[in-house]
């Protein structure tokens, strides 16, 4: 069952797609660990958000110019929400809602605005949504975990969640090197990814392990893993593509609210489809000819 002209020897290749994946992840935590703060939300580290309308249509650098000035409010963030004459500003900013407002009246006592919202996040409850967050996506790990290991084997399980890994670490990675922050909005994301990954992951599984008991006694579980990656790469591939083309209609016409959300979810996809033939795959293949090789010499 060696691979024709027309199918991908995907095996072969996992060396050079670890490699990949190894230099993302290891830039990404560099600059994780360079940037301290800095690329983490109000959400984790405390902070306010407001959504001001003003009377008028306004251009957001000229907004940013006159509130950068002000040292209380700290990585200043703000984008088009809703109307031309509608912002949302976030800050670190460590005050009270009264002191942000006396900030924006001295600020614009030319341009009349209205506060429609303000949320004050302290740094208490921005910790208390970090650990939270960090034990979301644990918990997500450690079921899907117990739940390959129940529906296929202990190998399949640990390819599964090599690849989920892979995925989460991948995706925050490239997040930081194009300068997004780490919001609930990226939780969120990373948690949809777990699940659409885990779902791309066993079909491919469930193949191999019906391929394996219909052809083990006569060719090399490296053939058969290849054989089963070229039967549902068809499928992998048009299901990956349908998702991306919903994705990129909300990332170019859904706004500016949700534009990280689904840049996360688009990223999380193609990571997702490639762990699935490069990562989860060539991981159960070396747990099993391993395993092979022990009964061989027993």
């Amino acid at each position: 069952m060696k691979p024709s002209k027309n199918q991908i020897n995907f095996l072969s290749k996992r060396i050079i797609a670890f490699c990949i994946s190894i230099v993302i992840i290891i830039t990404g935590l560099v600059k994780l660990l360079t940037t301290n703060n800095a690329i983490v939300s109000i959400d984790f580290t405390g902070g306010i958000e407001a959504q001001i309308e003003f009377q008028e249509k306004i251009e957001i650098e000229k907004i940013k110019n006159k509130l950068t000035d002000n040292s209380i409010l700290r990585d200043l963030s703000i984008i088009q929400f809703g109307k031309d004459s509608e912002v949302l500003m976030k800050s670190k900013f460590s005050g009270t809602n009264n002191e942000f407002q006396e900030i924006l009246s001295k600020s614009f006592k030319d341009k009349p605005f209205k506060i429609n919202r303000i949320d004050l996040i302290g740094p208490k409850v921005g910790k208390e949504l970090q650990s939270d967050a960090f034990y979301a996506v644990v918990l997500a790990l450690v079921l899907i975990l117990l739940y390959i290991g129940f529906r296929f084997d202990f190998y399949y399980s640990i390819g599964s969640i090599a690849a989920l890994l892979h995925d989460v670490l991948a995706v925050l990675s490239i997040l930081l090197l194009f300068n997004y922050e780490i919001s609930l909005h990226v939780i969120a994301a990373l948690l949809t990814i777990v699940g659409y990954s885990l779902n791309d992951t066993i079909v491919v599984f469930d193949r191999i392990r019906e391929n394996i008991l219909l052809y083990k006694k006569k060719n090399p579980l490296f053939d058969i893993i290849n054989f089963s990656l070229n039967k549902t790469l068809s499928r992998t591939i048009i299901t990956s593509l349908t998702t991306l083309l919903v994705l990129l209609s909300l990332y170019f016409l859904g706004g500016d609210s949700i534009k990280l959300f689904s840049f996360s979810l688009i990223v999380g996809v193609l990571v997702g489809t490639y762990s699935s033939l490069f990562v989860a795959s060539p991981v159960l293949y070396f747990f099993e000819s391993k395993q092979s090789e022990k009964q061989k010499e027993e």
